[in-house]
């Protein structure tokens, strides 16, 4: 009866012993055994429940937390008809960004609307002070040349600026003013003139640095141009970028940057690459929705032309298309070249759009 009972009390531990795989290492602390003595003796297996472990919330600027984000867009309200330009009408608009309303100036080509409609651009301008920014000043020679080539153009305000909602905390810190660029593309994709398919984006400066990111983000941005943009990596403008032209800081940009705060929270770039390459859109360049072309000015004091050559090189090695225009002695509005960098800036929505 005794060796009855030890056969079965070891064939119970045969069959309540977990299987570990050989890759994984032994937990000591962990055991499932039936001793077996002359008296048999049958010990309880306890039942444990795996805890699973924390997946770490991405950075809200980190291009996964933007990938994963919501941009519905919205309707395109006009609130008012402005003077028509040569060949095209001018609106003030709006849509809606995160529940904010975002103000913009669309334009629309006057000639007969294409099968699917026209393509469009958005728009990104650079760094304006919010505080004395106004949607119908500025870039309004650029606006036009885009629009008399037949595209319909979206330039959008974002938040915090002139008429539009919210607060403007900034670009490179916060997600809102790319939140903005998103629900853009959304809501311009769903006006009836333009087709949704053929979707460009324009970008100046920190303008420059919301198309990138758009077109690592989104596969909705066919295609991207951008004048001297903040194109480079979170450490290249942490250890290189230093304004010495016009930047005229206003209040939403005083106090506590990204670059003080994101140091003393995550580290440098050195001791945390992981999270300095999360923010990064030039980690992402293999996932860029279109080709590129860069301009930029030898004499740019406010971006560093490098930044650019930069970008060109490293498209370039992720196997996608970036075309670098340098201007030598031209500033950072490429003043001087306007004209030449404008027809080529066309051209090269003309190839990819039209």
């Amino acid at each position: 009866m005794k060796k009855t009972l030890l056969v079965f009390a070891l064939f119970l531990s045969a069959c309540t012993a977990p299987t570990v795989p050989p890759s994984n290492p032994p937990v000591p602390s962990v055991a499932h055994t039936a001793t077996a003595t002359n008296t048999p003796v049958f010990t309880s297996t306890a039942t444990f429940t795996p805890i699973p472990t924390a997946t770490p919330v991405p950075h809200p600027m980190s291009i996964i937390a933007l990938r994963a984000g919501d941009y519905p867009g919205s309707e395109i309200t006009i609130v008012k008809e402005l003077d028509k330009g040569s060949n095209y009408r001018r609106y003030y608009v709006y849509y809606l960004s995160d529940g904010l309303k975002i103000y913009a100036l669309l334009t629309i080509p006057e000639s007969d609307m294409p099968e699917g409609g026209f393509p469009a651009i958005v728009f990104n301008h650079g760094y304006i002070p919010p505080d004395v920014y106004r949607t119908t000043e500025r870039y309004i020679a650029y606006v036009d040349e885009l629009a008399k080539a037949g595209y319909v153009v979206f330039r959008i305000d974002y938040r915090g600026h002139d008429a539009s909602e919210g607060e403007a905390t900034g670009a490179y810190g916060s997600p809102g003013y790319q939140i903005d660029v998103m629900n853009a593309v959304a809501s311009i994709k769903q006006l009836p003139e333009v087709n949704p398919e053929k979707i460009g984006m324009w970008g100046h400066s920190m303008g420059g640095y919301l198309t990138l990111r758009a077109m690592v983000i989104s596969s909705d941005v066919k295609v991207g141009v951008i004048w001297a943009g903040v194109v480079a990596s979170y450490p290249d403008m942490l250890y290189n970028w230093r304004r010495t032209g016009s930047f005229t800081p206003s209040p939403s940009s005083r106090g506590v940057g990204w670059r003080t705060a994101w140091l003393e929270t995550y580290g440098s770039p050195e001791d945390n690459p992981v999270f300095w390459d999360s923010v990064s859109a030039t980690s992402y360049l293999t996932s860029l929705s279109g080709p590129l072309q860069l301009h930029h000015g030898s004499d740019d004091k406010d971006v560093p032309m490098a930044f650019s050559i930069r970008l060109a090189e490293l498209t370039r090695e992720a196997g996608q298309t970036a075309d670098l225009y340098t201007y030598d002695g031209d500033n950072h509005n490429i003043s001087e070249n306007f004209s030449t960098a404008m027809q080529r800036t066309i051209a090269f929505f003309d190839t990819y759009l039209k």
